[in-house]
């Protein structure tokens, strides 16, 4: 049988071949097409955008820190200024090879704390832009800056940068006054203004730094930097500069803070000083104190928690902070509304036999002097005698005709149970208890007791130490309000001073009034052996000497309550249930250019403890110093 033979179909080949072809030029043609029309896209339409992209991949914008402002006395000493220090970084872009390794060779050269190392790493974890230094130390040493830039050829990606940070040049002197700033940190970042803190590592945190932080802060510049490939500044482009935070000075006098910081010793307290003219703070101490600098670049959480485990509490500021009862320092207010209620006048009596009992009750209220052989007792006394005697009885009479709404609707106005400061940060507002207080914070009823108690400053009723100054001065310039304020002055205005309207003068008063309890808070300090029988509480212990007229009144607060019957023992009590002393005064009388509280915690009497404290700054005040700390101190603006 024959072979099929295949014949050939040229024709078909052909146009086989002439249709691939086709398909081939159509792809080539639609992909050139396509190629064409992005190029078109990104060389003509969409050039501007890429061209900026480019533009940005090789100009940064980086923000420029300003210099924070001076906080200077009223005298012109520094209290916050600006130094220079080293820091080490690490830009971990640049580093060759392993961290570790160059964490190694960095803490083989200079010490780095394991605190400080933690730091380093909770820095790293935090959302940053590229090729952006991380903190490994501050405040570098000398000779640890030498050793990082001899060695910095051995240390790709470690450099160091010289930078300003805060400094308070009178340390724990004045800590709690001016405050301190402290490192941002997470809450920060969260509730600051990026565009203006980009470029800083610290804020404001207490006292006059916090309350100033906007003008103090200044305003941050920016330049615009050339960088290469890996993102290393070549070249600065463009710079626009900083500007500066404000100075301001305030009504502190450092001479007068440091003289009451040397009254008070190593006590715990605080002392609060006013200007009556002006309400401007002349001396805001709280003891013990810390130093500010050393949360400038980051305290380690070692030192943290030994300040904060310290029982005295030395980061708390009792002048502003602390609420303790007023005790006697209560009962000027007491005499004046009832006077102003027209309860009593000035000629009315009480027999002070050392006790006092509302009518159908049982319990015994004793006066200071009472002892369980001897009821003590002030005898006859009216309100004059009864403040310079600080009679307790007198004050429990005339509480025990009052309603507790009227008494604290009086005492309001002279301060208590509110926030009455300008510029104080943080000020607590104490308490003014009455009936619906009593109710919420404790579910009960206000009983006749409880307006008893509050009658000599004990029971609910709590003050701070610039609260009691606040209440002196409005006594020394006769129901006159000065709202106490930190700032005297600026450079410019200021974005955070915007003061609240003046207060009203207290109501329901005389003149004639006003001269008579001045007169009686005189006598506290000045009647003494000059044939009186009874010598005011304080003669004995600060008024014998003293070359000017002063006013005051002491106050003795008990920490633990004592039964009835019962006699208080203080050498018996551990230390921090001992009584506390106040003293509250001002001079001179007929022309009052400082008010003050003193507070000694559980200092003991108030006349004893707290009155010579209180004598010596009020000499340091109005007769000087002249070799004082600050004699030779320049005076720079």
């Amino acid at each position: 049988m024959a072979e099929s033979i295949a014949i050939k179909d040229g024709e078909g080949e052909r146009r086989s071949f002439s249709g691939r072809a086709v398909g081939v030029f159509v792809g080539i043609t639609a992909l050139f097409l396509v190629l064409f029309a992005r190029m078109v896209q990104l060389q003509v339409v969409e050039h501007s955008e890429y061209q900026s992209r480019s533009e940005n991949n090789r100009i940064h914008v980086k923000p420029v820190a300003p210099r924070r402002g001076s906080i200077f006395d009223r005298n012109g000493i520094l209290l916050a200024d600006n130094r220079p220090i080293f820091s080490a970084y690490i830009t971990t872009e640049l580093v060759v090879g392993n961290l570790g390794a160059t964490l190694d060779a960095v803490r083989s050269l200079v010490s780095i704390s394991e605190d400080q190392l933690g730091f380093f790493e909770k820095r790293l974890r935090r959302k940053r832009h590229p090729f952006e230094p991380v903190l490994l130390k501050a405040n570098l040493s000398a000779g640890e800056e030498a050793i990082v830039a001899v060695n910095r050829h051995r240390l790709p990606g470690v450099d160091v940068r010289a930078e300003t940070v805060r400094d308070y040049p009178l340390g724990d002197l004045t800590a709690h006054a001016v405050g301190s700033v402290r490192r941002i940190d997470e809450d920060d970042l969260r509730r600051l203004d990026s565009s203006i803190y980009a470029a800083t590592s610290v804020v404001g945190r207490r006292g006059v730094e916090l309350f100033y932080e906007r003008s103090l802060h200044g305003e941050p510049g920016y330049k615009r930097v050339e960088v290469d490939a890996r993102g290393r500044e070549r070249e600065t482009l463009f710079e626009f500069p900083p500007v500066a935070g404000q100075n301001i000075t305030l009504h502190l006098d450092a001479e007068l803070q440091q003289a009451a910081s040397e009254a008070l010793g190593d006590r715990r307290g605080a002392v609060v000083a006013i200007d009556p003219k002006s309400g401007g703070v002349l001396a805001m101490v709280s003891h013990p104190a810390y130093d500010p600098n050393e949360f400038v670049t980051g305290i380690e959480p070692t030192r943290y928690r030994a300040l904060t485990d310290r029982r005295d509490t030395p980061l708390f500021n009792r002048a502003i902070q602390g609420r303790y009862p007023p005790g006697s320092t209560f009962k000027p207010i007491v005499g004046l509304a009832g006077i102003s209620l027209g309860l009593v006048d000035w000629e009315d009596t009480v027999e002070d036999r050392g006790w006092f009992r509302l009518k159908n009750q049982q319990r015994i209220y004793r006066d200071w002097s009472w002892t369980p052989d001897n009821a003590g007792g002030q005898g006859i006394v009216d309100l004059h005698r009864a403040i310079y005697r600080s009679s307790n009885v007198y004050f429990y009479s005339l509480a025990s005709q009052m309603e507790i709404d009227d008494l604290v609707g009086f005492a309001s106005q002279f301060g208590y149970g509110r926030v009455t400061s300008i510029d104080v940060a943080e000020a607590a507002a104490g308490l003014l208890p009455d009936r619906v207080w009593k109710r919420g914070a404790k579910g009960e009823v206000w009983y006749p007791g409880d307006t008893v108690n509050v009658s000599i400053g004990q029971g609910d009723l709590l003050v701070t130490p610039l609260q009691l100054a606040t209440v002196a001065t409005l006594i020394a310039n006769r129901g006159r309000w000065v709202r106490p304020r930190m700032l005297l002055s600026s450079d410019k205005s200021l974005e955070e001073f915007d003061p609240p309207p003046p207060l009203p003068p207290v109501t329901g008063l005389e003149d004639e009034d006003w001269e008579k309890i001045v007169g009686a808070l005189e006598a506290v300090v000045h009647r003494g052996n000059m044939g009186y029988r009874q010598n005011g509480t304080a003669w004995a212990h600060i008024g014998m000497d003293v070359p000017y007229r002063m006013a005051g009144k002491s106050g003795t607060v008990q920490v633990v309550e004592i039964g009835q019957g019962e006699e208080y023992d203080e050498e018996t009590l551990d230390e921090y249930q001992r009584k506390h002393a106040w003293f509250m005064a001002f001079a001179p009388v007929d022309d009052p250019v400082i008010a003050l509280s003193v507070l000694i915690e559980n200092g003991g009497g108030g006349s004893s403890i707290a009155g010579p404290v209180a004598r010596e700054i009020l000499d340091a005040h109005l007769i000087g110093r002249p070799d004082g700390p600050f004699a030779q101190v320049s005076r720079t603006r």
